[in-house]
């Protein structure tokens, strides 16, 4: 891995993680459908714009078109759309810890699923992830964690980890950022029908909000997006998906800095682990694939 990789996987890592910070911060003055719709919808147009002057096309591959389709669903719509709905209730930090096992969500399912065999390592990380989680959870239940919103938290890490298992082949045959801005827009359009189903239009303008909105519809949304794909085109999926193991560490921390959330030495303790999980994980797939 090249030192260019390395500064792609790490703004990576800590664009995705901020994301939960700013939805928190969004969804504290904005019906939170209504905001990730309007969100996708900018971000998409702005991509798919860019991409036409650049002279990107819209005419994708089989396999990019079931990429599209299925991340602008499952990731876009049903994984955003159940964790901004969550974060009325829960705080960032729980968020970006629940959506962080997903790498661990991953290899359990295509152990369990696929008939999939591990390595000892990934074995180890997928226990040492069940015990993080379980030492978090366990401590934040207690303490009067909100369970519709971990149970809306928890669908949502699984329509991701169902998005990732069922798409190969979206980093290949060029037009990544066509890709990324048509995702946009498929997850803009199935949000809005459930916005307006669900939610009214009661807006509590703020500079904050206006300010949240924007990092997150550029930075998390586009930017972010556009650094993955980029980076599983130069190092591979396997070597790249190795980076979530920051997620817990950036994901935690930022909450903690910028909205002032708690944290125990039960969540730190639970971090650390999460994160060795995932990382051991990661690593045994690399050397798997070496």
């Amino acid at each position: 891995m090249d030192i260019r990789a390395m500064f792609m996987g790490l703004a990576f890592a800590l664009m995705w993680s901020s994301a939960f910070t700013s939805a928190r911060m969004i969804v504290a003055d904005a019906p939170p459908l209504t905001a990730l719709a309007l969100r996708f919808l900018v971000s998409g147009m702005i991509g798919v714009a860019i991409a036409l002057a650049l002279g990107q096309s819209a005419r994708l591959s089989r396999a990019q078109w079931r990429a599209t389709v299925i991340f602008g669903v499952c990731q876009n719509a049903l994984y955003l759309g159940f964790n901004f709905v969550a974060m009325q209730w829960v705080e960032a930090s729980l968020a970006a810890i629940v959506a962080s096992t997903m790498p661990l969500l991953v290899a359990l399912s295509g152990w369990l699923i696929f008939r999939e065999r591990l390595a000892p390592l990934a074995y180890a990380g997928l226990i040492a992830g069940i015990v993080g989680v379980a030492i978090i959870m366990g401590h934040r239940i207690s303490g009067g964690m909100d369970l519709m919103g971990l149970a809306f938290l928890g669908i949502g890490v699984l329509a991701l980890t169902f998005a990732t298992l069922s798409v190969r082949g979206a980093s290949s045959g060029g037009n990544l950022l066509m890709i990324v801005g048509l995702q946009m827009l498929v997850g803009a359009s199935l949000l809005a029908v459930a916005a307006v189903a669900l939610e009214s239009w009661d807006i509590n303008w703020t500079p904050r909000l206006g300010l949240a909105f924007a990092y997150t519809t550029l930075v998390p949304g586009l930017l972010a997006t556009w650094v993955w794909f980029l980076l599983v085109a130069r190092i591979g999926a396997v070597r790249a998906a190795a980076f979530h193991f920051l997620n817990p560490f950036f994901g935690v921390a930022i909450a903690a800095a910028l909205l002032g959330e708690s944290l125990t030495l039960w969540d730190v303790a639970g971090v650390v682990i999460i994160a060795g999980g995932i990382l051991a994980v990661q690593m045994s797939r690399v050397a798997r694939t070496t």
